[in-house]
């Protein structure tokens, strides 16, 4: 029914209730409140995010070696303000603070990450068991809590000990050496494992763009062997997960593919968005679901196309349980036949609306086409929402609160596309809001609010924000509010 008829019915209706006592006129509410279901499905898993280096500050206690942001932070103007991750959110020694924070919205899971340095402070070789103590009081008081530990094997904080960093191929093998040991260690307790997050980021913005670790501006040929590094990386990590792992455990990557959506709803809009995804992400996400890099990658590579050794491909392809995708903003894409590509990306204006990050464009459809472009064009088992979220201008009023109704706009609309991949049935399993608190947000240093809880550095003190409340009732509904 379209919806002239659906209000030509529902008058016809309305109109029949008021001579029938009211009756008919409850019917059409009930008929109008299913139409205009705002669920989610029953088993949809609701959490939240953060990252060791982001939260955990002791950075040089029980044992922890030195990582690359812990040198880049120090480095005088290369972060907002000389900020470091030397304190951060003290959640080292307040992980049980933050973990009532978790039960208290009511999330069933959490996603968090591992330093390696805290296991192995040289990247490899002799391991730190006060480091692994570590995280084992944390997974238990998680799964004490009645939540779920998701643990990220990489995010970002790399041993500074690894001779070459990503530049070197040997450290995707000592990642996978790592991934298998801790996969081993943990596994009896923690049932989904990321391997690496943001390959694009720890990659290009790292060695290529230079504002984050290492802070290095390679030759584009350089560039592209990192990349292939940190992909391999992924794909060797994968098999030395599954190697170790105790049977059932789930292993899958949570990347920021560049997230395109057609400018219209069209046929050609749409293959035209598919396009996109493909190639733009070509030396990412799509090397990992296809097991190649594309041809048109390759030809625009020319000299500089990465070097890629036997068994390569077949390990960054290694099969995956899920897909976990971090999504912030779009880019609009229309269908052009006089673009080889098949597509043009529509530039992002001086006045298009986005939030407090300068590169945060607001643009809620991403979180549909992000979830509908990956399954279509590559049909995951499952994905999640590893990552989605939004800075803001968070101050304390006047009673010591944050209102944060920016923020809640911005959840609502994103998760309403969410729910509707969701409705179509595509296989989106669960949601992870970045972030829990305020953080240490990288290059941007703490001036930049994420959290879904206010953070005091100078007392460390938490308080829930009104987004924090909107993201409870969400959970305890398990629907919009």
């Amino acid at each position: 029914m379209d919806r002239r008829n659906f209000m030509k019915s529902g008058m016809a209706m309305g109109g029949a209730a008021l001579a029938t006592g009211g009756g008919t006129l409850a019917a059409t509410r009930a008929a109008a409140a299913t139409a205009s279901d705002l669920s989610f499905p029953k088993d949809f898993l609701w959490g939240c995010a953060t990252a060791s280096y982001q939260i955990e500050g002791a950075v040089k206690e029980d044992g922890r070696g030195l990582t690359n942001w812990d040198v880049f932070s120090h480095t005088p103007g290369k972060v907002a303000n000389n900020d470091t991750g030397d304190v951060a959110c003290d959640s080292y020694h307040r992980y049980n603070e933050d973990i009532a924070l978790l039960k208290n919205l009511g999330v069933k899971a959490y996603r968090m990450s591992i330093a390696w340095s805290r296991i192995f402070p040289e990247g490899r070789g002799k391991f730190n068991q006060k480091g692994l103590d570590y995280y084992n009081r944390v997974i238990d008081a998680l799964l004490a809590a009645g939540i779920q530990p998701n643990v990220t094997m990489f995010h970002w904080d790399l041993p500074q000990a690894l001779p070459g960093g990503w530049q070197n191929r040997d450290t995707a093998k000592a990642f996978a050496d790592y991934a298998g040991f801790m996969a081993g260690k943990l596994s009896d307790r923690v049932h989904r494992f990321m391997t690496v997050n943001e390959l694009r980021c720890f990659t290009d913005l790292g060695h290529m763009v230079g504002i984050h670790a290492p802070g290095l501006k390679l030759p584009q040929g350089q560039v592209n062997q990192v990349r292939h590094h940190g992909c391999l990386a992924h794909g060797l990590g994968v098999q030395a997960i599954r190697a170790n792992a105790k049977a059932g455990t789930e292993v899958g990557i949570a990347d920021n593919a560049s997230i395109f959506v057609p400018v219209i709803e069209t046929p050609e809009h749409i293959e035209a968005t598919k396009k996109a995804m493909r190639e733009e992400n070509a030396m990412f996400l799509t090397a990992v679901m296809e097991g190649k890099y594309t041809d048109a990658y390759l030809k625009s590579a020319g000299a500089d196309a990465p070097k890629v050794q036997a068994g390569d491909m077949a390990a960054i392809a290694s099969p995956l349980d899920f897909v976990a995708l971090n999504i912030y903003t779009p880019t609009f894409v229309k269908a052009n036949p006089e673009d080889p590509r098949g597509y043009t990306p529509l530039p992002h204006l001086p006045n298009s609306p986005r939030m407090a990050s300068p590169w945060l464009y607001v643009g809620p459809e991403a979180a549909y086409w992000g979830v509908r472009a990956v399954s279509e064009m590559w049909n995951p088992k499952a994905i999640y929402i590893s990552e989605n979220g939004t800075s803001a201008d968070d101050k304390l009023n006047d009673k010591g609160l944050v209102d944060d109704g920016d923020r809640i706009m911005y959840l609502r609309n994103y998760l309403g596309q969410f729910r509707r991949a969701a409705a179509e049935g595509y296989p989106l399993k669960g949601y992870f809001l970045w972030s829990l608190m305020d953080n240490f947000e990288w290059a941007d240093g703490y001036g930049l609010r994420f959290g879904l809880h206010h953070v005091d550095y100078a007392t460390q003190k938490r308080t829930p924000k009104l987004s924090a409340q909107w993201y409870k009732e969400l959970i305890r509904r398990n629907a919009l509010v």
